[in-house]
Parts: structure tokens; sequence; C-alpha cells
């Protein structure tokens, strides 16, 4: 038996822009064994290149000579911005697409959380997709049954265990999704950003649950964006830029690199960035402002925080939102809000030209102590793909608190000023 769970080498992946991927079917393959001399005879006569190399302008490596191997038993935490190929990995390890080039050994057993609903069947009820997925995980039906009723109560849906899961929240869908991947006990377990679709109740009950599996002895690679989860339950970290490993190693050295990499803040609290016609929408500069106007990084607890953002629009983007998040330099994510916040979304389907953004940080919301700003837009309908534009960590920011007694010393992720009211009892 080798030491090693999962080895990658030279793994890549190359995908056409603006083209769903179709997962080959059994009809697929024979069509294209029967087919394939001929196609090669046609690539020799008519000269037609079978190679990527030559690179047209349409298509677009996802990963690239990616190799790192994980031992037996190893947690490991993914990181990178979106768009940088953690979930195409994951998708490649768990067998729901190919690679294009390269290879990856996978010994034992995976249970995986990618998207909500994959491998679940909607037609199906959450009884039967649990039978379903056990069976294809190889789990005899003795072993489904053992662990069946343990699933159902940490998916919270006794009630519904017997209806067609079309009928699930995305709530209920991903608590399903995640106890069946972590209960039927898998000896590699990947779990994807999909996580942050459950409630604070939800996520902390599923990395308690991660936990355990890493102490059972079992592998775990988890993808997220979330670096305090990634320190608190992952010893090493590997971490994905533009489809290619960047670093790997102890998860808090890291994650310290990948934070300073991603911070284009430049230490002001200013940002500009260059005109890409090529891109749909686009961050051209932002800064921090006080309530005077004032350009700064120096805030008070009794102040507001004002971000002003001015983009620019080459096309009109249906569903196009913005993401904020706002995290303590430990990394960890004390704040988030986008743009679906207010009704109806301002940046949907936004008119082409220059734009101005206004977003503000109400007084006693975040507790003292310095911060990070990371940007990000997104759309699902974007020919370039879900990933729209991302800026990053624009801007770093130092909050103080000078007027409550405990000043600075505050503890916690707010500065919120509760009200003690005392009133005298009537005998």
């Amino acid at each position: 038996m080798t030491d090693f769970a999962i080895r990658v080498e030279a793994l890549g992946k190359l995908y056409k822009i603006g083209r769903r991927e179709r997962y080959r079917t059994l009809r697929d393959t024979l069509t294209d064994t029967l087919s394939g001399p001929f196609r090669a005879l046609g690539s020799v006569f008519g000269g037609r290149r079978s190679s990527v190399n030559g690179l047209r302008p349409d298509y677009i490596w996802a990963l690239r000579n990616v190799s790192f191997e994980v031992k037996r038993g190893d947690v490991v935490g993914i990181i990178g911005r979106n768009g940088a190929g953690k979930t195409t990995l994951l998708k490649i390890l768990s067998r729901v697409t190919e690679p294009t080039e390269g290879c990856a050994e996978i010994h034992g057993r995976v249970g995986s959380l990618l998207e909500v609903g994959t491998g679940f069947h909607p037609e199906l009820t959450g009884r039967e997709n649990i039978y379903l997925n056990g069976a294809i995980l190889g789990m005899k039906r003795a072993e489904i049954e053992r662990k069946f009723d343990e699933i159902v109560a940490f998916a919270e849906i006794e009630k519904f265990i017997d209806t067609p899961i079309k009928h699930y929240s995305s709530g209920m869908y991903v608590r399903l999704a995640f106890a069946v991947a972590a209960h039927l006990e898998p000896e590699i377990l990947l779990v994807d950003e999909v996580l942050a679709v459950g409630d604070a109740a939800f996520q902390k009950k599923c990395l308690g649950k991660m936990g355990n599996v890493a102490k059972e002895g079992r592998t775990v690679l988890f993808v997220s964006h979330n670096m305090a989860s990634i320190k608190e339950l992952c010893p090493t970290c590997l971490w994905i830029d533009n489809g290619k490993i960047r670093q790997t190693g102890p998860a808090a050295d890291v994650i310290d690199n990948y934070l300073r990499d991603s911070d284009k803040s430049g230490g002001t609290a200013e940002c500009t960035f260059e005109e890409d016609p090529e891109k749909e929408f686009q961050l051209r500069a932002g800064r921090l402002l006080n309530k005077e106007g004032t350009i700064t990084q120096q805030f008070d607890c009794d102040r507001p925080i004002i971000i002003e953002l001015i983009c620019q629009v080459h096309r009109r983007i249906p569903g196009l939102y913005g993401y904020l998040s706002i995290s303590r330099m430990d990394g960890t994510e004390v704040m988030v809000s986008d743009s679906f916040d207010a009704v109806p979304n301002p940046l949907d389907e936004l008119p082409i030209g220059m734009h101005s953004l206004s977003i503000t940080i109400p007084p006693r919301t975040l507790g003292p102590g310095s911060y990070a700003i990371y940007l990000n837009f997104t759309s699902m309908s974007s020919v370039r793909g879900f990933d729209v534009d991302s800026p990053g960590t624009i801007f770093t920011f130092q909050l103080n608190d000078q007027t409550s007694r405990r000043g600075n010393s505050r503890l916690g992720y707010f500065s919120t000023l509760l009200s003690w009211n005392v009133s005298p009892l009537k005998e």
C-alpha cells in the first residue's frame, strides 16, 4: 500500500471560453473510438492542428503543469482567488471532468462536495439519493443503513427525507449533500466553498465534522476563501494562482504570503487600474474617504468609512454584482456584503460608460484594529466566465476607538455600544 492518497503530475485542463463543458457519455466514447482513424487522416490531409499548443484566444488553461502529493491522513487547504483553478482541480480529482494533460492518482474511496446538488438526482427523494450516493462510493447496503439515521439527523431534514429533492431549498440541499459526503466514510473527502451556502450554525457544524474526519485518519482537501477556517483545520496549505501552484507549505506561512500578494493597495488609501478594453466591466480606481471627504487610512469607530469606486462598463452584463469582504489582517473574515443587498441590484445591466459607486460602513460597526478590503465582480452570464473582474485586496485601513472606556483594548469584531437600561421593579 502506498503512503500517499493523492498524486498529481503535470496536470492541465483546457477550456473553450463561452462554451459549457459537456460531460462524456458512453455513446460519445464509442463514437470517438470508431471515428478516430478518420479524424487523424483528416488532420494529415487537411492540415488541421490537433495540438492545443497553438492556442487560439478563445481557449484558456484553467490548470497547467500542476504537480503535488497528499499523504494519507493529511488535511490540506487549497486557497486562491476566484477563477484560479481550485474547483477545476477538485472536479478532476472527483472524476467529474477529465484532464487535458497529465494524470492524477487517487488511492481510496472519494467523497466529494463540489457544488450544491452535484451527484444528486432531483427526481429522487432524499432517502433514495443517500442510497444512490452510497452505491456510487462502492458501499454495501448494510453500511449505508448503519449510517442512515446519523446522516438524516445531521442534515436536519427528517420531515422531508421522502420528498423529491427538487423541492428542497438550497440550504436543505447542501445540508444533505455534506451529510452524505462526510458520513459515508470516504477515505478521501473533497470539499469546495459550497459550505458558504449554509448558515453560520451549519458551517460551524460542518467544520467540526471535517475536524473529526481528519482525526480519524482520513484525507481531506478543503477549498475555502475563509482563511481563519483554513488555519484552524489545515496544517498544510496549497496556493493556486492562475492555474498553477504558487506555493505549498505550512498553512500560516502560505496564507500570509497569499494575503500580502493579494494586497494591491500598496499601503495607501487609493488604487488605480489601467484600462483593459477586453474586459466587459472593470474597476478603474478606488479610494477610502472619511466623512469630510479626505482620503485616509485612519478612521475612528464613531465615524463612517466611505468606499468610493470608479467603474467602467464596456458591455452591459445581466446579473452583474459586486462582492465585498472585510477581513482582519490575519485573514479572519468579519464582514461580507454584495450589491444584491440593495434591491434592485444597482449593478445589474449597468449602462456602458463610467460610473461612480459608493459604499458606506456605518459608525460603530467594526471593532478597533487593522483591516483589509477585498473586492470582486461576478456574473453567471459573462462571456468571460463567472469571474468578471477580480481587483482583489485593494485597501487596508486602521480603525481606532477614541471615545469608549475600553478604547482600542476592546475585544471582538464589533464596536457597537449597547444600552444598559435599569428601571426599578414595582413591589
